[in-house]
């Protein structure tokens, strides 16, 4: 069973083709002034061997405890997705579950880590990989950065198909009408944070699913005067959001605990008090302690895999 499920990680390429496409980049790289064709050999084969532990890792996955509860759970839930509202008939409300088949959806990762090292960033990769199957959301529709990727990991990720980004955007994307799924685990608070005031507004928050760090739990760690003065924005919208935390197994407990799935319905956001779509100001942090994020060359925040440190 777990053999099947795996046959769509496969390129979709035939193997004859990857094989002539990977003797054409050897050809090309030893032709290079400069290169070292035994480097090439060398990092070929680390990229083997790192696809190799994901391929593994996701056979685990597949037959444990966790992920039948995580599908039970997320197909379960009723999400207000729909990308075009002009579409929707005339006083229906658009509705659709996780999975199967949200092929509309896009994804973000952030601070995913050093999965080629790291067991715990490595499982999180992996259940990242089988959800994007499970909901038929192209690889290619999944864009994914860390500030802490190997050459190394960057090329892994590229040769999975997905799209690794290369500027620190700081959390600070819009879904611009698009319904996006978030997929940030044990990420500073800052970063959800930014995410939050990037798309603060009724329509974009209803198009935005966030998986990472509980923000019941964040509520219930941090003093209300540090949560209000430091993440307003998350503190703001706690009374517009539903939450639903991820299953937790003893197999995947330092995986994914204080892990949940926040969605923001409609219904919600519009209740909250008028005032609260007037305040805009962008996050800075300056008077911040133990801020749990690495800051970049230019001084501006990055996402960070708390596993590493």
């Amino acid at each position: 069973m777990a053999a099947e499920a795996w046959e769509s990680w496969q390129a979709a390429a035939p193997r004859r083709k990857r094989l002539a496409a990977q003797r054409q980049r050897r050809r090309e790289a030893a032709a290079a002034p400069g290169r070292d064709p035994e480097e090439d050999r060398d990092s070929e084969e680390d990229r083997g061997v790192v696809l190799r532990r994901i391929r593994e890792a996701g056979e685990d996955l597949l037959i444990s405890d966790f992920w039948s509860s995580a599908l039970e759970a997320l197909g379960s839930l009723h999400l207000d997705l729909s990308p075009n509202e002009s579409a929707v008939a005339p006083g229906s409300v658009p509705r659709d579950t996780l999975v199967p088949g949200s092929c509309h959806l896009r994804c973000v990762c952030y601070g995913i880590g050093n999965f080629a090292t790291c067991v715990v960033a490595r499982n999180q990769l992996t259940f990242l990989l089988l959800f994007l199957e499970k909901c038929q959301i192209p690889r290619s529709h999944c864009c994914v950065y860390d500030p802490l990727f190997s050459p190394l990991e960057t090329a892994v990720l590229n040769s999975l198909g997905m799209a690794v980004l290369s500027e620190n955007e700081e959390g600070k994307r819009s879904v611009c009408g698009e319904p996006t799924i978030f997929y940030m685990p044990h990420c500073g608070t800052a970063l959800y944070n930014n995410l939050l005031w990037s798309n603060w507004s009724v329509d974009a928050l209803s198009k935005t699913v966030i998986i990472g760090n509980s923000f019941t739990g964040l509520q219930e760690r941090l003093l209300t005067r540090i949560l209000q003065k430091n993440y307003v924005y998350v503190a703001k919208i706690l009374n517009g959001l539903e939450e639903l935390e991820f299953p937790q197994t003893s197999q995947y407990m330092d995986i994914f605990n204080d892990t949940s799935i926040h969605w923001f319905p409609v219904q919600k956001l519009e209740q909250l008090p008028p005032d609260t779509w007037a305040f805009r100001e962008e996050p800075d942090y300056q008077d911040c302690k133990d801020l749990e994020i690495i800051r970049n060359k230019t001084g501006g925040l990055s996402a960070i895999d708390l596993n590493s440190l």
